[in-house]
């Protein structure tokens, strides 16, 4: 199993081998955890086997070619937005990839930054649209291409490449506004990248 590939792996499981779906669980489990465990309050375990079982659901949408990374997190993006308009009780519509989740309510906090800047980073990440929150996380912390970014938002890659760089550039801004220290003002541009992979280690 630890030399089957991510679509091997699937093909078997939706085939009755439950061993090979324990093992692509195992493989994604801290990633997907780690997707949710900082947009939504409270137990994550269902969310995290929605998506998954959204693997075998999905059957038409992956079909063995492209990143199944990126297949796998379009499902989480699915599984957080109907999570969010199921909590969202307002009765008016909800575009969650305008909307923020800072505009929501209370967030998660599960991460404990070590760092200022890096509390800095989480307090401005979750005052994106979400689109771009997203976007900034499967970058820098999942380490997707934009190709597999794409894939995940079910966006063109070109959008997705725009995103990215609005969305770095939005952040960057956000931080700036939130923080009365010129040094770390100055820092920011620099720092940045160092500061998303301290925080991508903590979680």
């Amino acid at each position: 199993m630890a030399d089957a590939s991510d679509s091997q792996l699937l093909t078997a499981w939706r085939a009755g081998d439950q061993a090979a779906g324990e093992a692509l669980f195992a493989r994604h489990f801290a990633s997907i955890a780690r997707f949710f465990r900082n947009k939504v309050q409270g137990d994550i375990e269902e969310l995290i086997q929605r998506t998954f079982l959204g693997c075998l659901e999905g059957q038409q949408r992956f079909s063995g070619e492209g990143s199944f990374r990126g297949f796998l997190f379009g499902i989480a993006r699915n599984v957080l937005y109907n999570q969010l308009r199921s909590n969202h009780r307002h009765g008016q519509p909800l575009d969650l990839d305008e909307v923020s989740l800072c505009e929501l309510g209370p967030t998660a906090s599960a991460v404990m930054a070590k760092q200022q800047e890096e509390q800095l980073l989480l307090d401005a990440l979750v005052r994106l649209p979400l689109a771009h929150q997203l976007v900034i996380e499967l970058f820098y912390w999942e380490e997707l291409s934009v190709a597999d970014i794409a894939a995940a938002l079910e966006v063109p890659v070109g959008t997705a490449a725009t995103r990215l760089r609005r969305a770095r550039q939005l952040l960057e801004e956000q931080m700036a506004m939130l923080t009365s220290s010129q040094a770390v003002r100055e820092a920011i541009p620099l720092g940045f990248e160092t500061w998303a992979r301290n925080l991508r280690a903590q979680q």
